[in-house]
């Protein structure tokens, strides 16, 4: 079969949407080249492998230009300097994502960008992979430097740096976790012993060796999220990102990719990862930033973050009644710095516990309301979030 006649029933069998047959026949045929930059092209694949298009437009996936003498002095403690990034949607109505977002990313660190849903994350990292460009306009320009390559006037050099895990899985379930890895690293040039020995390396990595010739499709979602983190690191990035990677596993599942986060950072490898997970943040974290309504309102290593909340104390409480009869005396009792109804409970950021919680109990009887439980805790992220925003981190 020549290639004029492959390329004809390619194209009548992607418009008829099957795809991964296309990609099955490829993959037993052994050549990807004629399809690869449609399939990244049309369906966005390379959120997943961002450095694809800088390897087949530039030729290489290691960047040889030389550095500028401003990066020469920062190289080894700067993997990331991000500054002035906005990005506002226009559909009908103007949606701010994110507004003047700055950061610098230390290399061999986990740096977590931290917010809830809606907070700009994974626009943030769709700018930083290239996906999105920021808006122009403004006084101060937007940069996105990625050892010392800039993503917005040399995008394929920074793009060769970096691996993507996105939020979504973005594998082939008709392919197993072997055919998967395989298919990608060739997309990333590696072939022969080099190829095989890598995706064995990362099989070996993501725990997976035992069902690499299992299909993806009756993988748990764990394990697909594995996979996912598998496909971003055959290249051997210097910077991986990492977009909510724990979202909607099971806790084993979720237990594996967090200790592989930790491996990541003690073989030297830089982490940007976000989550909405104060537990997370907490426990991988070398520094965190939190975001809200597309702004960073707080960076800072977990105790730094925490001074914020100065020696102010958070208190859990439950009452017998509806919580309306009392939240407002509770508000404006001396010493009480922010106050929400959580679920069946209500949350108070006070000065002093040993001082506040008498007047508590005494407006509480004054309403005819008991107080059936108290809980005093140390201040944490959440308390921090509390703190700047007067919402609860999870709802907010």
């Amino acid at each position: 079969m020549n290639n004029k006649k492959l390329r004809v029933s390619f194209s009548v069998l992607i418009r008829v949407g099957f795809l991964s047959i296309i990609t099955i026949i490829l993959f037993h045929l052994g050549s990807f080249t004629i399809v690869e930059k449609y399939i990244v092209r049309k369906y966005r694949l390379d959120l997943t492998n961002s450095a694809l298009l800088a390897k087949r437009e530039a030729g290489t996936l290691v960047a040889n230009q030389k550095f500028s003498q401003k990066w020469e002095n920062k190289k080894m403690t700067l993997a990331m300097n991000v500054q002035n990034l906005r990005k506002t949607f226009r559909n009908g109505s103007s949606v701010k994502a994110v507004d003047g977002v700055s950061f610098e990313v230390k290399t061999g660190e986990i740096f977590s960008l931290l917010g809830p849903n809606g907070a700009g994350k994974t626009t943030t990292i769709s700018m930083l992979s290239g996906l999105l460009r920021p808006d122009n306009g403004g006084s101060e320009k937007s940069e996105i430097l990625i050892m010392g390559q800039s993503l917005l006037s040399d995008p394929l050099a920074a793009k060769a740096m970096i691996g993507v895990v996105p939020q979504d899985i973005a594998l082939y379930e008709d392919l197993t976790a072997l055919e998967n890895l395989t298919f990608w690293g060739k997309m990333y040039g590696l072939k022969g012993d080099q190829l095989k020995k890598r995706v064995g390396e990362v099989l070996d990595l993501i725990g997976l060796s035992d069902r690499a010739k299992d299909r993806v499709g009756k993988y748990s979602g764990g394990m697909k999220r594995r996979v996912n983190i598998g496909v971003a690191l055959l290249h051997e990035p210097k910077v991986i990102y990492m977009d909510e990677p724990t979202v909607g596993i099971d806790p084993q599942s979720r237990r594996s990719i967090l200790d592989g986060v930790l491996a990541l950072r003690n073989q030297g490898m830089t982490v940007l990862y976000t989550t909405h997970y104060m537990e997370e943040a907490e426990e991988l974290s070398d520094r965190i930033a939190i975001m809200d309504h597309g702004k960073i309102i707080a960076n800072g290593t977990h105790d730094e973050l925490i001074q914020l909340v100065g020696q102010k104390t958070k208190i859990v409480l439950t009452i017998n009644t509806a919580a309306g009869q009392i939240v407002e005396d509770w508000k404006r009792c001396e010493g009480v710095s922010n106050l929400l109804v959580d679920e069946s409970s209500l949350v108070l950021l006070v000065d002093d516990s040993n001082i506040v919680l008498p007047r508590l109990f005494e407006l509480a009887a004054k309403k005819d309301v008991r107080i059936t439980s108290v809980d005093i805790q140390e201040p944490n992220l959440e308390t921090v979030f509390l703190h700047l925003t007067g919402r609860a981190l999870r709802d907010a």
